[in-house]
């Protein structure tokens, strides 16, 4: 899993053959977010204030306005320049008149840790979560979510293990669910992914469509202690680079 994490002031040239993942600290100061606040579209802080937790309101304002700033320098626009449309289940793409390169993005944020994936030409999903005691919880979540292989993959490990096990998959397989742009129609249990913590992220069965598991990739990813993460991206032959940006200064988190 990747856990090179380079501190960034501006997005680097990204070549077709490429995907770039970002790392954003959520957490900024009071004086800061209402400049955050003020990159946002009317569209974006109706939804921000939806949120009934200030926290969750704050981490989406911060999560959104460092996803405008880094599209807008891939695309040398201003943030608030940056449009989007939004598919059929909801996942958001760049409007056509912004999107020349032809950029692919996915964002997923957890408890203070945001990823933003980027590609050129290729679907992309990406999620992150954060590790945390699923010991009431996990077996009946995998025996409701996970598919028949996965569960059962699940029991056989050592209970020491099935926590970080349980979200690789979940991870995974979001990842692949968002970066597909369908939701739930695709059901989490009607497909199978890796999970051993020692073994590498892959897409192993799609009964709904044998050859639809040769189309991707899935990675996985190390996002910082405490959290597990995973990308999933179309095509192979690519090569991926992941960037670190702290809207305080640009500086290097704590994360690790």
């Amino acid at each position: 899993m990747h856990s090179e994490w380079q501190p960034a002031t501006h997005p680097p040239p990204l070549t077709p053959d490429a995907v770039h993942v970002w790392r954003i600290a959520l957490e900024v100061s009071d004086s800061l977010l209402p400049r955050l606040r003020g990159i946002l579209a009317e569209d974006e802080r109706r939804r921000a204030e939806r949120f009934y937790f200030e926290n969750d309101r704050r981490h989406f304002v911060v999560a959104r306005a460092a996803m405008r700033i880094l599209l807008a320098g891939y695309l040398a626009r201003h943030p608030e320049e940056v449009r989007f449309a939004y598919g059929n289940y909801g996942k958001p793409r760049l409007a056509e008149e912004n999107n020349a390169n032809d950029l692919r993005f996915n964002l997923s944020h957890s408890h203070g840790l945001a990823l933003l994936a980027i590609s050129r030409g290729r679907e992309i999903g990406v999620d992150v979560e954060r590790l945390r005691d699923m010991e009431q919880d996990g077996e009946p979540l995998a025996e409701r979510f996970f598919s028949p292989r996965e569960a059962a993959v699940l029991r056989s490990l050592p209970p020491q293990l099935r926590r970080e096990a349980f979200f690789h998959c979940w991870t995974r397989k979001e990842a692949y669910i968002k970066a597909q742009g369908k939701g739930l129609s695709l059901p989490l249990d009607q497909f199978d992914v890796s999970l051993h913590p020692d073994e590498p992220a892959v897409l192993l069965a799609t009964p709904h469509d044998p050859q639809e598991a040769q189309r991707w990739s899935l990675r996985g990813l190390s996002p910082g202690r405490g959290y597990v993460g995973a990308l999933a991206v179309e095509g192979h032959s690519w090569w991926l680079w992941c960037g670190e940006w702290s809207m305080e200064g640009h500086g290097r988190t704590s994360l690790d």
